[in-house]
């Protein structure tokens, strides 16, 4: 699908790029038409690679998957590019810290939106999982913590924990952005040496959500209505059991990200802005296709 320029003032408008680099690191994925029309393929792997799912809960996955797939499709994503269009416009003017949170938490909510919506369905399932099923699941996760561990420099210096950083928002700019000149690399690298560093306390909330996930399952032989409600507050209130320190903490390292990304917007070349304006008329258009597709 060929992309449509928008029409408004390169000098302005591409201030709003911004947010697709910023999507890209709160979200972790690539957003794509064949990604989403595959999703339930994708799905089912993922979800098979850690609980090792027999023929009867593939099935079963597959039925409520498409079930809110649809949902998700028709009803979450011409609301997607509502927000698009509404980012846009705030935006206009140039990319300031509050639009950044704004958008931020405009994520979070649509996330917790589709949580809500999908609660029910994942707990039918995992009330099917066995204690086989659960050993796998932890296995898995095992061998993704000491990725983790290891990409993210957990155990090394700050300044090594930097330096990893760094590259990530570096990677992810480029991929969603455009492509950065070696000056402006640099630059996002010794502004991302001046972010809090919370990855030790980040790998403890990964840790604890874990903990909690499991914990959840042990209540799966339960009536299924006090299940789902155990499984929805797990997906949609991760917050819930932070310490208030660390919460004080992640706002505050928010605050320092999005002044990055400010920065970031003030460096843009012009061929650069024009260039991430075609990647973002082309993700939002997407949405709206995907919205009124029939598979």
């Amino acid at each position: 699908m060929r992309a449509t320029v928008l029409q408004m003032s390169c000098g302005r408008a591409a201030r709003f790029v911004l947010l697709v680099a910023l999507a890209a690191l709160l979200v972790s994925c690539t957003f794509t038409k064949f990604a989403y029309n595959q999703a339930d393929t994708v799905t089912a792997w993922f979800l098979d690679g850690y609980f090792d799912l027999d023929p009867q809960q593939k099935a079963e996955f597959q039925k409520r998957f498409e079930r809110f797939h649809a949902w998700h499709r028709y009803e979450q994503l011409p609301e997607y590019a509502r927000f698009m269009r509404t980012a846009k416009t705030r935006m206009q003017d140039g990319v300031s810290q509050e639009d950044v949170l704004w958008f931020r938490e405009g994520l979070r909510a649509r996330y917790r939106a589709a949580a809500r919506q999908a609660a029910p369905d994942a707990a039918g399932l995992l009330a099917t999982i066995t204690p086989a099923q659960i050993e796998n699941l932890q296995r898995k996760w095992e061998k993704d913590n000491r990725k983790y561990v290891r990409e993210r420099k957990v155990n090394g210096t700050p300044d090594e924990r930097a330096e990893a950083e760094g590259k990530r928002i570096v990677k992810h700019l480029k991929e969603w952005l455009a492509p950065l000149t070696d000056e402006q690399e640099a630059r996002v690298m010794a502004l991302a040496r001046e972010l809090p560093r919370l990855e030790q306390q980040h790998y403890a909330e990964r840790l604890r959500r874990q903990k909690e996930f499991v914990e959840v399952l042990t209540h799966r032989n339960e009536d299924l209505q006090r299940f789902t409600a155990r499984v929805t507050d797990w997906m949609v209130n991760w917050e819930r059991g932070r310490s208030p320190e660390f919460q004080r903490q992640i706002d505050q390292a928010w605050h320092k990200r999005a002044d990055l990304f400010v920065a970031v917007d003030r460096m843009l070349t012009p061929e650069q802005r024009t260039v991430s304006l075609q990647r973002l008329d082309t993700y939002a258009a997407d949405f709206t296709q995907l919205a009124s597709a029939r598979r």
